[in-house]
């Protein structure tokens, strides 16, 4: 069934919910539905299948050959025209309004959404408190191979569009699970020990007593990644096999949290490359 197209010539009722989705979590969670504008975010969003609900843009300029194809082949409930003033009054971007912008369908908060496997890595970031250290960690997640992210406890939205614009649409490539709190979390960790014998959660702390090249992260492993400020807490401490720190010289005491993670997740990848070599070698 092809998009209806909805002619919008001032902010009415259809505006007002694009409007109020882009900028308000409540009404974002109860739609369970939320913003995206941008080349990279757009494309991301339909290579990985999600499901768009609306695309705007203006017939009042020319359209691209990349946002005539997308919109010739969109399967959206809805195509948008609105005049140049109002994409612009919804737009962030300081420089030129994007021509595409999108309406796109919530993901479940499912566990079942990580694909679990023997190499398995997911990172936990609890209660993390910028949108900008939310979304630059998915970008790292996409880049290193890691299969899931799981957001706990109180936390800003995930869904917020400076989320997803500081994750430059990889956000749309990483199964990224939202929950209350470590307890929702406890049943699936428990089912990970019985599937993989050598199952570890390992926390990152600048206190730990194991540089974050000492640790094996060759095992199916979760990262535990805390807050900005207030790092792991002593709950997830709890249930930590190890923890793993990133050696420092300087005078700073702490790395930026989504820098750190990076830097432990490249570490990761580092080892599970030498250790595919090693045992490619070895055949």
């Amino acid at each position: 069934m092809r998009p209806k197209v909805k002619r919008i010539v001032n902010e009415n009722n259809d505006f007002q919910r694009v409007e109020v989705i882009k900028r308000n979590r409540e009404k974002r969670t109860k739609y369970q539905e939320f913003f995206v504008e941008g080349v990279k975010s757009i494309n991301y969003a339909i290579e990985y299948n999600w499901k768009i609900r609306s695309f705007l843009y203006s017939t009042e300029r020319p359209l691209s050959d990349w946002a005539q194809g997308i919109l010739a082949h969109s399967t959206a409930d809805s195509h948008l025209e609105l005049p140049l003033k109002l994409m612009e009054k919804l737009s962030d971007k300081e420089e030129e309004t994007p021509e595409l912008m999108a309406v796109v369908r919530m993901a479940e908060n499912d566990l079942a959404r990580i694909k679990v496997k023997e190499d398995l890595l997911v990172v936990v970031f609890d209660r993390p408190s910028s949108p900008g250290n939310l979304g630059t960690l998915i970008r790292s997640c996409e880049a290193l191979k890691v299969d899931g992210l799981i957001v706990t406890g109180h936390a800003v939205d995930l869904y917020d569009p400076k989320t997803i614009r500081a994750s430059m649409g990889t956000f749309f490539a990483v199964p990224t699970i939202r929950l209350p709190s470590h307890h929702e979390l406890a049943p699936w960790f428990a089912q990970l020990r019985k599937e993989f014998a050598d199952f570890q959660i390992i926390g990152s702390t600048a206190k730990a007593d194991h540089l974050v090249e000492e640790v094996d992260f060759t095992r199916p492993t979760i990262l535990l990644i805390g807050n900005e400020t207030f790092g792991l807490s002593n709950s997830y401490k709890k249930i930590c096999d190890d923890f793993c720190r990133i050696p420092m010289y300087g005078k700073i005491t702490s790395f930026n949290v989504s820098c750190a993670a990076s830097i432990v997740l490249y570490e990761i990848d580092r080892q599970r490359r030498k250790a595919d070599t090693q045992e490619k070698r070895g055949k």
